[in-house]
């Protein structure tokens, strides 16, 4: 049900910024998909706050991370948990707040909501029934980590978390590692290493790399280098808060020719399977790997 942080009366679409009060304006009936603060609770936004204050409810992972905030901007809408593990159960909720003409907003525990977590069903289900769905912009990880890495940006892919499991983790970073564009993951702390050291031996050694921690919280650092030089800078690290990593694009590379693909080949099949020789061979040609590993079988088998 819903949990209310403090006494509504006398306190309607009321809010409180720099110690002085406020009244935010009434909002059409739709669901507010509202970006809260990463780290740093200044960042919030003056419409954020108006949209938060004049909402009926607010639907958020965890109530205690955002009475957090609610109690830091005197607010005093209430809260409704909404998240991966009750959504079934509170979307009709959501949809009866809607049905009655009212606003609901939406905000995940930090950041941009529907940014690497499930609430697109809600969306999906508000736009059906033919309510309007209103985005409120604000703080997002990974874009604050991408405009300070110093990579390219013109292009990018936003590839949220891997797969725990390395199997599923490296097919994954193969799919990607052609990909003509910067790529942002997610990564757990304990995984930061393990998983670095993974992205240099697929993705290669050389490609640009940069580890952002803690973005806009007081140890926000960046680490830059080589997904080589990175592996091996926190191979023994121990890595605390929450960790951005941003991928370079690939070096662009000149097609490999027929003649050229089998001498590099025959070479590599000389000493290794029929497997690695193809991956050595793509990865130094850039080449698709699935059409390396079937020339690679031509060439054992005499074709």
């Amino acid at each position: 049900m819903v949990a209310d942080t403090g006494d509504r009366s006398g306190g309607k679409n009321r809010y409180s910024l720099s110690e002085h009060g406020f009244t935010a304006p009434n909002l059409e009936p739709a669901l507010y998909i509202v970006s809260t603060p990463i780290g740093n609770l200044g960042d919030i936004t003056v419409r954020a706050l108006q949209t938060l204050a004049a909402a009926s409810v607010i639907a958020c992972e965890d109530t205690r991370v955002t009475a957090t905030l609610t109690q830091k901007f005197s607010l005093k809408t209430p809260l409704l948990a909404y998240h991966e593990h009750n959504a079934d159960k509170q979307r009709p909720k959501i949809m009866r707040e809607l049905e009655a003409g009212n606003a609901v907003a939406l905000v995940s525990d930090a950041g941009t909501p529907l940014v690497s977590d499930p609430g697109y069903r809600l969306v999906r289900d508000v736009v059906a029934a033919g309510y309007k769905v209103i985005p409120i912009p604000g703080a997002s990880a990974p874009l604050a980590g991408l405009v300070a890495a110093g990579l390219p940006s013109d292009t990018v892919l936003f590839a949220g978390f891997l797969p725990q499991k390395n199997g599923p983790k490296t097919k994954r970073l193969e799919e990607l590692a052609r990909t003509p564009a910067t790529l942002i993951f997610f990564e757990s702390p304990h995984r930061t290493g393990a998983t670095l050291s993974l992205m240099s031996d697929v993705l290669g050694e050389t490609r640009e790399a940069v580890v952002a921690r803690e973005l806009t919280k007081r140890f926000e650092t960046f680490e830059r280098g080589t997904l080589a030089e990175l592996s091996e800078r926190f191979a023994d690290q121990t890595v605390k808060g929450e960790i951005v990593i941003l991928v370079g694009p690939p070096e662009e590379k000149p097609d490999a020719d027929a003649e050229d693909l089998d001498s590099l080949l025959q070479e590599a099949l000389a000493d290794m399977p029929v497997s690695k020789a193809a991956k050595q061979v793509a990865k130094a040609t850039g080449l698709d790997r699935d059409e390396v590993y079937k020339r690679a079988l031509d060439l054992k088998s005499g074709s």
